[in-house]
This record gives C-alpha cells, structure tokens and sequence, in this order.
C-alpha cells in the first residue's frame, strides 16, 4: 500500500520523508512495546505506535523500519524528527486510537506481519 494512501486514510500530517509518500510498506505491525519490534523479520513495514520519544525511532532503525504512524495525537519531537530525517524515515501522526488505526488499514488491504 502507498504512504499516500495511508495518509489519506487516515487524515494523517506527514511529519518528515514527504518525499517518500509514493513509496509502499507491505506490512502493518502495531506495538508500544519496542522489544516486539525488534523481533520482526520482514520488509517493508510500517509500524503503528503511541510512544513517541528516541528509543522508538532508534528501535526502527534497528529493525529496518522505514516508516511510523503515532497514533492517538501523540505529538513528535524535534529531536524525533531530526533523527528520523538523518535514517530517510517516514513519519506520520493521525488522531485515531491505535485499535481503529489497524482496523482501518487492515480493512484497506495493507497486510499483517503475522
């Protein structure tokens, strides 16, 4: 599924990588627990999140994730934004709750992890 799609979607505000939004994840992976992430094995993921602060965008890095939804109004940083910048990341913000999120992108067809 397209970033663009998403965005849409969702009524999301690309927060960084704006140049990317033609691009597409294959997979959605919703988790505030940033040791689930880490034990993710796939490609082109986007992770949908409700904790906004460094380690989440470090955790991405490790894990080869590329692009972040926040959920639920959670504002990113500066220092947030900054990082994910220097890695080429997507980040998105949109108001739902995490549950909704995935509802919604898993009826739009955007498939699971597992």
């Amino acid at each position: 599924m397209e970033i663009r799609k998403i965005v849409e979607l969702l009524d999301a505000e690309i927060v960084c990588g704006a140049d990317k939004i033609d691009e597409a994840v294959k997979y959605g992976f919703a988790s505030d627990l940033m040791s689930d992430v880490l034990t993710l094995d796939s490609e082109g993921i986007m992770l949908v999140t409700g904790l906004t602060n460094l380690q989440t965008i470090r955790t991405a890095e490790m894990a080869d994730i590329t692009c972040i939804m926040f959920v639920r109004n959670k504002e990113i940083t500066d220092e947030m934004k900054a990082l994910a910048e220097e890695n080429g990341m997507v980040l998105l913000e949109c108001k739902y709750s995490m549950y909704k999120t995935v509802g919604m992108l898993h009826v739009a067809g955007l498939d699971p992890v597992y």
